[in-house]
């Protein structure tokens, strides 16, 4: 991965264009970038394959788009046609677990953007500004852009209606791409092709400079009587139906039965996402074409290797590999379906919803452009007839590693190649690798700066604790002086906070300023923000969240308290999550809280027995009868479990029994003891109760072993 390229996305909050000719790693740094960055991320794409092949979701899936075109005007339009911004607004109803997923979001990832239409980004950059309330475009997310623009152009259905709005179908003549600074980076060292020669002509088409391209040199690949015959040729098709036919009539040649390999389907995966046959038709003798990398490390074929089937069964499958006589063994594998979420810690984690279990190989004889894209092959027969549409020649010719592995059936003309001004010109406006540098060494020490003082912010604690005192005054059944002592000290020591974060504030940035004048060591700053973010997670956690959870812990559970633990529990959440943002707070690449700070901050309350919490309401001098309708508990419940204290002697009896059975219990317990319940039942008047017996018998032996003791 180019490191640069990498902290440009990581250290600042620019937004990104990566492209690349083919075969210069786009794939492989999507891949690096989503292990390497702390960066809260979702990967989406235009269409299900791409998703699934980038390990990420569909664009519609994740956002709930409609299908139809969207036209960005809030005048009334015919529903035939499109959506218009207030079609678009009911699209918007997300669930609570979405919402909150993309609220969290720092950087979104959109994989395959050759193909992605101006519309349907405009319709992401309306979602994301609704839900996340944010009015920056695409609500303030980084937005990291992969793709080719020479490859695979949009598929646009209704273009007239589309014009009407956008001067291109493409990602960046979308409006909210106008309104950021983005920047367009490119790799440029392509692995593919080595041939020097073979290269220009290629870049050359990509570019659709005709007048530099060497069709003469080309077209001697040209040769339509050719027969592939036993060598491993992929025939490259611009359409499904013309490489299905082929790869069935190859199939039908060959003279053994063929073996049908049913994918295992487990949970959710849907059927146009489907990255392989779900039933998979082969022979011994077929060639075929692997359709991912290997995933076992051992790197034994990668996607778009060709081999032939040399044995079969249910597990396994033993492929000879083109170019060589080796023979592999080629289990089944496994694509899943994904979807994002949050977990406790707000972090962005990938749930599977389903999985396509299957062998990871197709018939080849032949296969789509638009299926080939981001494949590799040693040797080509293509077809560049008239049905090519822009991209399609460049993308059918740079599968190949070398020109002498390409056989053309028709020849390369000058019509088939195609120029659009409109990528140039984009791409030439926003082209920053020379920048690069630059812009990072301008922006990174601020962007960073920036991002550990919102971690340490603490000011917005003062709005909830007045919100809370307020609900605490109008709520009944709590107890006003315990709350009314915790907000006084509460707002005491945010308010006490909020002034050391601003003197805070203004030192960093003074000290930042000095940094940019060479005045002051960066290791100054860093050991500032490191005693900045240690101070305030101690003083959080311990005079705020330590307290609050506590008090909570008390009357959750409370009947009648419902709404006002709700609220409660809300606020000690952020607090937990503002805690573990300190946690995991970075300066550049050092980490800055302290190992021995580290530890776990959890909203987890240990669950309070019953009794207890009868107890605490009786000491709170409630009486029997209203603990009771408090607790929505019988009476007989309640001094059940006040037996339970009566045993460690805690219980004020008086409060509980009247004192002419006190002193008629004392006497008998003095001078006849009983064994039983029934046994002191039956020896007590009637108006003693069970439960009543039970309490003075605890009482009474407590005292008494007290007494031995003493």
């Amino acid at each position: 991965m180019n490191n640069h390229f990498f902290e440009l996305i990581e250290h600042t909050n620019r937004s990104v264009f990566l492209t690349g000719k083919a075969g210069t790693g786009k794939t492989t740094f999507l891949n690096e970038f989503v292990k390497k960055t702390r960066k809260k991320h979702i990967v989406v794409a235009p269409t299900g394959i791409a998703a699934i092949n980038a390990g990420g979701v569909t664009i519609h899936s994740m956002f709930g788009l409609p299908l139809r075109t969207f036209l960005p005007t809030t005048d009334r339009i015919d529903g035939s046609l499109g959506n218009n911004i207030a079609d678009l607004q009911q699209h918007f109803k997300y669930r609570k677990d979405k919402l909150k997923l993309l609220r969290e979001v720092e950087v979104l990832i959109i994989d395959e953007v050759s193909m992605l239409r101006a519309d349907v980004l405009d319709m992401m950059d309306f979602s994301l500004r609704f839900i996340r309330r944010n009015n920056q475009r695409f609500g303030g997310v980084q937005m990291l852009f992969i793709g080719d623009l020479y490859q695979l152009p949009p598929v646009v259905r209704d273009e007239h209606i589309l014009k009407m709005f956008y001067q291109s179908p493409f990602f960046f003549d979308s409006l909210a791409i106008k309104d950021i600074p983005l920047l367009t980076i490119e790799l440029t060292k392509v692995y593919r092709q080595t041939d020097e020669n073979f290269l220009e002509i290629l870049n050359s088409i990509r570019d659709g400079d005709v007048a530099n391209i060497d069709f003469e040199h080309l077209n001697e690949r040209y040769d339509p009587e050719f027969n592939a015959g036993e060598d491993s040729y992929i025939y490259l098709c611009s359409h499904n139906k013309l490489a299905d036919d082929i790869n069935q009539q190859k199939l039908a040649e060959i003279k053994v039965s063929p073996a049908t390999f049913e994918a295992k389907l487990f949970g959710e995966f849907k059927e146009n996402q489907f990255p392989n046959e779900q039933f998979l038709e082969l022979k011994i003798g077929a060639q075929v074409m692997f359709i991912r990398n290997d995933i076992s490390g051992e790197k034994k074929y990668f996607n778009g290797k060709i081999g032939e089937i040399s044995a079969l069964d249910e597990k396994e499958i033993k492929v000879i590999l083109a170019g060589s006589e080796r023979e592999i063994t080629v289990k089944r594998e496994v694509w899943e379906q994904k979807k994002y979420s949050l977990d406790g810690e707000k972090n962005i984690k990938e749930e599977v919803l389903g999985s396509f279990e299957q062998f990871p190989i197709k018939l080849a004889w032949a296969v789509t452009i638009h299926k080939s894209q981001g494949l590799t092959f040693d040797k080509v027969i293509i077809d560049a007839g008239k049905s090519f549409t822009a991209g399609q020649v460049y993308v059918a010719l740079s599968r190949c590693r070398t020109l002498e592995g390409i056989v053309l059936k028709s020849k390369i003309t000058p019509e088939v190649i195609f120029k659009d001004n409109r990528i140039l010109q984009f791409q030439g406006d926003t082209f920053a690798n020379d920048n690069v540098e630059e812009i990072l060494n301008r922006e990174k020490y601020d962007y960073s700066i920036r991002k550990v003082l919102r971690s340490v912010d603490s000011q917005w604690l003062l709005k909830e604790v007045e919100l809370w005192n307020n609900l605490s005054i109008t709520t009944k059944s709590i107890d006003h002086a315990k709350s009314k002592m915790l907000y006084t000290q509460l707002k005491r020591d945010v308010v006490n906070l909020g002034k050391i974060f601003e003197k805070l504030e203004r030192i960093i940035f003074q000290k930042v300023n000095n940094f940019i004048n060479q005045t002051e060591e960066w290791s100054e700053i860093e050991s500032k923000t490191k005693g900045a973010v240690n101070f305030f997670f101690n003083e959080v956690k311990d005079k705020i969240f330590s307290p609050l959870k506590e008090f909570y812990s008390e009357i959750k559970g409370v009947k009648g308290l419902k709404n006002y633990n709700e609220e409660l529990r809300s606020w000690l959440e952020d607090i937990e999550e503002y805690l573990n943002g300190l946690k995991t707070a970075h300066l550049l690449e050092t980490k800055l809280l302290d190992e021995k700070n580290d530890k776990e901050v959890s909203m987890k309350i240990a669950k309070v027995p019953s009794q207890v919490l009868t107890f605490q309401l009786f000491e709170q001098g409630k009486t029997i009868s209203e603990i009771a309708l408090e607790r929505g508990l019988v009476k007989e419940t309640v001094l059940g479990h006040l037996a339970k204290f009566a045993e460690q002697g805690l219980l004020d009896l008086s409060r509980v029994i009247t004192s002419d059975k006190i002193k008629t219990f004392e006497k008998a317990f003095k001078t006849d003891p009983k064994e039983t319940l029934n046994e002191w039942k039956n020896a007590l008047p009637n108006d003693f109760d069970f439960n009543e017996i039970r309490i003075l018998i605890n009482h009474f032996t407590h005292k008494l072993a007290k007494g031995k003791e003493s």
